[in-house]
């Protein structure tokens, strides 16, 4: 009897010990998680880096106290971006603009957010102004919804305009989005496009072939092998009336800064008869998509003749610490811009590069003096190493009551900048077959790195094992 006592209680004794032991190795599992998170998170060498781009949420960025906004809003947390959110407000509108705003609440409140008030100068040129204009498009497009009209009279033109902007300022947004995004209340009118009605329009131009191109547009292929934006052009060059050419490229060629003004006028119209036969998602998609066709073809930060960056690394041949010093200075201005895409960046990277070029630069000091694509793009907490490049493709400001205003980077690793192979811009091309992001660089480094990631998450299916098995022994 007593030995069969002693055994119990050994037993006892013996699964107490392995439970304590599991304890301990998901402990250790989660302590080699941290630092692995940690680790990867720190800014990383040059012979590391083969992480692929990869998405994540933008942190608040550090803006200037001086810009700040205050709205005292009492029993509220203060935002992660800034003191506190303005609150929102019924907005006193002119009672002038026969429409029904409630029917585009939705997209009144995706500009609005878009077009925050302390987001707005920083990410105009990527997110706000393409949202902003899509919604004056799709607002032009409803308020002829119930007629033949596919433009806002002029009477009324500028009150409801000026009821657009009360609406989304209430809502939070800037109240400088017109100037910031150069939109008038003529923008809404068809300005001195010769077709305005739905009739005249659909004898003249084939509508559905215009339909077909922009009813759903490929967002990874229009920019490069566009469908809807030629459709667009034709259809506003029928409109137009004028006797413009189009060349191999379907891009149409104006004879007078006269014929310029009419047709951008055609294309509003056009704009109109789209978001009138699709749904407001729908049409604020593909206007979007659209958009960013348009942007990611330039770089929008404003790059000063570098001077004193050429004069400091105009004969340096390997790392220098004064033609870095002189590089970085340079950057850190330009970081404090704007957001800008991950194509723009390689635009701006190629363009800054060639200006150093033709000022007699030959050596790569991008890689000299480990310059990345993201110092081109606003910084998080002043932090170089806290860059983000947005995704070429549309995206939207995120508010939310815990974490405040948000978006998504689509690039933060540490991927070189592009040095340019002459100081000419007319090689670069962002839509030949062979050209993608800088590739990134392997090494064994990482080869071990994933071992680890592998030992790492195969770790718990063996604590789960060695939990399963204690449950059955005690």
């Amino acid at each position: 009897m007593d030995h069969l006592q002693t055994i119990s209680r050994l037993k006892g004794f013996m699964c107490h010990q392995l439970l304590i032991l599991i304890i301990l190795l998901s402990r250790i599992q989660d302590s080699v998680s941290l630092e692995r998170h940690i680790g990867l998170s720190r800014k990383i060498s040059t012979t590391e880096l083969a992480t692929p781009p990869t998405s994540g949420t933008f942190y608040p960025i550090e803006i200037s106290p001086s810009v700040i906004p205050h709205f005292p809003v009492q029993n509220e947390s203060s935002s992660p971006l800034y003191p506190n959110f303005p609150p929102t407000y019924e907005p006193v509108l002119t009672g002038k603009c026969p429409v029904n705003f409630s029917a585009v609440s939705d997209i009144l409140t995706k500009t609005a957010s878009d077009c925050s008030v302390v987001l707005a100068p920083l990410v105009g040129n990527v997110i706000c102004c393409p949202q902003f204009n899509s919604l004056v498009h799709i607002f032009q497009g409803f308020y002829s919804s119930s007629s033949d009209k596919l433009v806002v009279q002029n009477a009324v033109a500028g009150d409801c305009f000026s009821d657009i902007v009360s609406i989304l300022v209430s809502r939070g947004a800037n109240g400088t989005i017109p100037a910031l995004c150069s939109v008038k209340s003529s923008n809404l009118t068809g300005g001195s496009c010769p077709v305005n009605d739905v009739t005249t329009f659909e004898k003249t131009v084939n509508t559905s072939k215009l339909l077909d191109a922009c009813g759903s547009i490929d967002p990874l292929k229009e920019c490069c092998r566009p469908v809807c934006q030629p459709a667009i052009a034709e259809a506003a060059l029928r409109i137009s009336g004028g006797q413009l050419g189009i060349n191999e490229n379907k891009d149409v060629l104006p004879q007078s800064n006269n014929h310029v003004d009419v047709l951008n006028d055609c294309k509003g119209v056009v704009y109109s008869y789209i978001s009138r036969k699709l749904s407001s998602d729908d049409a604020n998609t593909a206007f979007r998509i659209l958009s960013s066709c348009k942007v990611n073809k330039v770089c929008p930060l404003e790059l000063k003749q570098p001077t004193e960056v050429i004069n400091a690394c105009r004969n340096v041949a390997a790392p220098s610490p004064f033609c870095c010093s002189s590089l970085n200075s340079y950057i850190l201005g330009i970081q404090k811009q704007m957001l800008i895409t991950n194509k723009q960046a390689i635009i701006c990277a190629a363009l800054f590069g060639s200006m150093l070029r033709k000022g007699g630069v030959m050596a790569n000091v991008y890689e000299l003096c480990d310059v990345d694509l993201k110092d081109f793009s606003l910084q998080a907490y002043g932090q170089q190493e806290a860059g983000c490049l947005l995704r070429s493709q549309p995206a939207d400001v995120v508010f939310d009551n815990a974490t405040g205003l948000s978006f998504t980077c689509d690039l933060t690793d540490n991927i070189g900048a592009p040095w340019p192979s002459s100081s000419s811009m007319q090689s670069l091309s962002l839509c030949a077959p062979e050209m993608s992001l800088p590739a990134l660089p392997t090494s064994e480094n990482m080869k071990n790195l994933g071992s680890r990631r592998i030992r790492s998450e195969k770790f718990m299916p063996i604590i789960s094992f060695f939990a399963f098995s204690a449950l059955l022994l005690c």
